[in-house]
């Protein structure tokens, strides 16, 4: 592992440490906020991911960090992030892409393509910055909260633009999740069909059971199956938006984009390097399926903690700036998705 990673893990230096045992703090109360909520109503509708980021901004609203917790927050908002987007690639496995079928698998990765170019432009077209506008596409058409937090580092987003694009994405997520069963009668949805647009809009796995259990057997297993598949297209993306990131233009820039030849490890960082590794293993067997759920858990549990520190460093004044057009921009984008998902439904003919 590189050289950089083994010295921010020096978590023996009092300016980290304090700062991470913060970010665990909320991890901690968020995870509890989740059971509560599993237990309450069987799904955990808000995730505790988007419930650390939104608890770091509540702290952060009406206290500012003292410089003994600087640099933990940015160790967790940065390092932390980049290990569990790495630890993500144990989770894939190509078998669970040959089984979903060509004529589906293509229509998915077009469906994701077409998404975030329609969702780029939308962002843009609103005056979002560049990064922003990546992060709200990548959101929309991939897996929420996940996808913005694994394309965040590799073009270098901001913290109150990360903050910002999950905040309310996670808020339209519960939305899809509740409204999404309305187009069963609207439409005349089967439970097949209803299932693949399940799986192709709802952002999370975890909504994705709670969108589809109450209609049917059916449409729980088929839309459980398009989502991951769909999750699968975050490694490539990633990659493409690491190769791109460096090409963004500079923050407050609008024309003249970062300048210079470099290489292959600055523009493929270490972290995306291993999880094509571990993507590699994953999928010739050399790590077996009883390892590979508890390595996905704890990359869960990583992305927590990061969400925590990326919460503590926003001030919700800024975000409140965005906060119209970014939710116009989730919103278009959203809708893009659904009129993609219905059109790819009927144009495979899926009964």
């Amino acid at each position: 592992m590189h050289a950089r990673v083994f010295g921010a893990l020096d978590l023996g230096r009092p300016s980290v440490l304090p700062g991470i045992l913060l970010c665990l703090a909320i991890t901690g109360m968020s995870m509890v906020v989740q059971a509560l909520e599993e237990h309450s109503t069987g799904h955990p509708y808000v995730e505790a991911l988007v419930i650390a980021i939104l608890i770091g901004i509540a702290i952060r609203s009406f206290w500012t960090p003292g410089e003994r917790y600087k640099a933990g927050i940015a160790f967790s908002a940065k390092q932390v992030l980049e290990v569990a987007v790495a630890l993500l690639g144990a989770s894939i496995s190509l078998g669970t892409i040959v089984a979903s079928g060509p004529a589906l698998l293509s229509g998915i990765v077009g469906t994701v393509v077409l998404a975030i170019t329609a969702s780029f432009g939308i962002c843009r077209a609103l005056g979002l910055p560049p990064r922003m506008a990546i992060l709200v596409a990548c959101g929309n058409s991939i897996c929420g909260n996940s996808a913005i937090a694994a394309v965040a580092p590799v073009i270098g987003a901001d913290s109150k633009d990360v903050a910002a694009s999950i905040a309310f994405t996670a808020v339209l997520g519960v939305i899809v999740v509740l409204g999404l069963p309305l187009f069963i009668p609207l439409l005349g949805l089967s439970e097949h069909q209803y299932g693949v647009l399940a799986g192709l809009t709802v952002y999370a796995v975890p909504q994705v059971l709670a969108a589809t259990v109450p209609v049917g057997v059916l449409s729980m297993q088929v839309g459980t199956l398009v989502k991951l598949v769909r999750v699968l297209m975050l490694g490539p993306v990633v990659v493409a938006f690491s190769l791109i990131g460096p090409r963004l233009p500079v923050e407050g820039a609008t024309t003249k984009a970062r300048s210079g030849r470099l290489g292959f490890t600055k523009m493929v960082p270490w972290f995306i390097i291993a999880f094509l590794v571990l993507a590699a293993s994953r999928s010739i067997g050399l790590i077996p399926d009883g390892a590979s759920k508890p390595v996905t858990t704890f990359a869960g549990f990583l992305t927590i903690i990061s969400m925590a520190g990326l919460g503590l460093g926003v001030d919700v004044r800024v975000l409140a700036k965005v906060g119209g057009r970014v939710t116009l921009a989730v919103t278009g984008s959203l809708l893009v998705l659904l009129g993609i998902s219905l059109i790819l439904i009927r144009a495979l003919g899926i009964a």
